[in-house]
């Protein structure tokens, strides 16, 4: 066959060696281990075939590795939002409270020198607590994917009475308050309890004229409701901080990366409350599916 291909002159026809070359680019692009032989007519049949298919396979290709790239872009950006909302909540929080209880450390060391000391050992708590939580999350910007120290463990609702004390130093008294058979929950939606519990607190002590609130942890038919109340108004102007502030806006990007919905505003008889409901075990896999 190879000799008649070559014919008398003992030459290949030109036609046929452009379709081995054709055939052979086409399978090296293809990166396929592909053995070329000169198949005459039948080549010039399959040609079209092949060459038809190198584009369509590499527009794929293409596609495929855009999609993973948006899908990589789209988990580092989620990432970042989660490491600045904790960075939020932890600095807002404990920061707000050092101010609070520097400033009753000053107030009361002229005539009660002994509550004075004892609201600065409770500052030098607030701060240690807010270093090792900020070492924490800090500390995730440097994990490596072999590390093999395993992180501190996360918040949740368990650390909730030890949350509404921390507040009472800065003269907040918080109630807690559960009702319903409690669920147990996944670790993500137990931080995201705690950590909306915590800035809802943290923005009563900044933003209401009042000395007490309320956390109520309702259970109900696959759900959480978090709701965090207060009864006073508007706190007087040197303790409101100008600008609006990323608080409200990250409990909502909590809530909702979570399955759930999200919702403060004026209470009807005074004051202001904040209600978050998280979807527990399959309601909650069903929220997250149709995000």
């Amino acid at each position: 066959m190879i000799d008649k291909l070559q014919g008398r002159s003992g030459s290949w026809p030109s036609s046929t060696v452009m379709v081995i070359v054709s055939c052979a680019m086409v399978a090296i692009a293809l990166g396929c281990l592909v053995t070329v032989l000169p198949v005459g007519t039948a080549a010039w049949l399959l040609l079209p075939t092949v060459l038809g298919t190198a584009p369509r396979v590499r527009a794929a290709y293409l596609d495929a590795e855009c999609a993973r790239e948006a899908e990589v872009r789209r988990r580092v950006t989620e990432e970042r939002m989660r490491i600045a909302r904790d960075l939020h909540d932890v600095v807002a929080h404990h920061l707000v409270l050092a101010n609070i209880q520097a400033g009753a450390v000053v107030k009361q060391l002229p005539g009660r020198p002994e509550e004075a000391l004892r609201i600065a050992s409770v500052l030098s708590g607030t701060t240690a607590t807010a270093l090792r939580e900020l070492k924490s999350t800090v500390g995730l910007l440097r994990q490596t994917a072999d590390a093999e120290r395993p992180l501190d463990p996360t918040p949740g609702l368990a650390q909730l009475p030890d949350l509404a004390g921390s507040f009472r130093s800065a003269g907040l008294e918080v109630t807690v308050i559960t009702e319903g058979v409690p669920e147990p929950l996944s670790a993500g939606t137990d931080l995201t309890a705690y950590r909306i519990a915590q800035e809802a607190l943290t923005n009563v002590t900044k933003h209401a004229a009042t000395r007490a609130a309320e956390v109520r942890l309702v259970y109900s038919r696959g759900r959480l409701t978090v709701t965090v109340a207060n009864d006073g108004g508007a706190a007087p102007a040197p303790f409101a901080p100008p600008g609006g502030g990323y608080g409200v806006m990250g409990m909502r990007e909590r809530a909702r990366s979570a399955g759930g919905r999200f919702r403060a505003g004026p209470r009807d008889h005074g004051g202001f409350e904040v209600v978050t409901e998280l979807p527990l075990g399959a309601d909650r896999l069903e929220a997250s599916a149709a995000r």
